[in-house]
């Protein structure tokens, strides 16, 4: 292998994940045109054709795909592996990246993040939150926070927060107007805030349990979101009835903002927790991360 091949081969590589010659050179702090000359030179280095460039999209040829599925666990290896040497400093770095919703953020990674940040100078995090299933494998995440039963089997998970409980809420202002559900049935009367699901696509239906019941009711409404927060937001303006998370909006419902109603139909659940694949020599960065999650799930039990 030439000197220069493996630098040109994990360049092709972040180009190919991004589909991107401006965001790869974002990712690798170079410029958009030294990315596009290694890819040339590349190209015709192994005389095929990689990548498909057009004015507005950057696609992977059929030889692209093939070389990028074998180069990226190696470039993977050797990127854990060099994080790796941090222990070997006197202080952890590196890079961890992390996918979650924006609820886990707020109430289970920020607090964590902050303090790590604070302690470990050298350390980098990078946090997409993303109400999607993401593959955290295919879009090189080290790790992601989910409900436990949203977990692959395959991954190993670790719980880092409490039991979680999802709530049916209203303003007193819209109780004012509208009689108390006392089932869920009774929601199809009223004007309900809808979730679009962020995997599918599609409405979410909001699932209730009771004695071993579940049942889950298609609700109507005037209003769609595809964020809770910003359906808390609108409960509390009195638009209709939200169905989020009980601890982000605690606040609220001790301030009298917002009412609960069919507690009884809403049974706690599992938790969060942080996933990742099962690998060798996982980076001290991302142990540290792990570590204070841990560390702060443990003062809260």
């Amino acid at each position: 292998m030439a000197r220069n091949e493996l630098s040109d081969l994990a360049i092709f590589a972040a180009v190919a994940e991004e589909r991107s010659f401006t965001r790869a050179a974002a990712r690798l702090g170079t410029s958009q045109s030294a990315i596009s000359h290694t890819v040339r030179r590349l190209e015709e280095n192994i005389g095929v054709k990689l990548l498909s460039r057009t004015t507005r999209n950057v696609g992977v040829t059929e030889a692209g795909e093939q070389l990028l599925e074998a180069v990226r666990p190696a470039l993977d290896e050797i990127r854990a592996r060099v994080e790796a040497l941090s222990q070997f400093r006197d202080r952890p770095a590196g890079t961890v990246r992390i996918t979650c919703s924006r609820h886990a953020a707020h109430m289970l990674l920020w607090p964590a993040i902050d303090a790590i940040m604070a302690r470990y100078p050298e350390i980098r995090i990078e946090l997409s939150l993303d109400g999607a299933l993401t593959n955290i494998v295919a879009d090189r995440f080290d790790a992601g926070v989910r409900l436990g039963e949203q977990v692959e089997k395959d991954m190993i998970a670790i719980r880092i927060g409490p039991d979680q409980r999802l709530i049916v809420v209203g303003s007193p202002a819209y109780f004012a107007n509208h009689a108390v559900p006392l089932t869920p049935r009774d929601l199809t009367g009223h004007d309900c805030i809808n979730l679009r699901m962020a995997t599918r696509g599609d409405l979410y239906a909001w699932e209730f349990e009771k004695d071993g019941h579940a049942l889950n009711v298609r609700v109507e409404g005037r209003l769609v979101v595809n964020d809770t927060e910003m359906g808390a937001r609108a409960a509390i303006a009195g638009h209709g009835l939200a169905y989020v998370m009980m601890d982000s909006i605690a606040d609220e419902i001790a301030a009298g903002r917002l009412v609960t109603v069919l507690e009884d139909w809403s049974p706690p659940f599992s938790g969060y927790h942080l996933y990742y694949p099962d690998r060798h020599n996982l980076s001290p960065a991302f142990r540290i991360v792990v570590e204070e999650l841990l560390r702060r799930r443990q003062q809260a039990s």
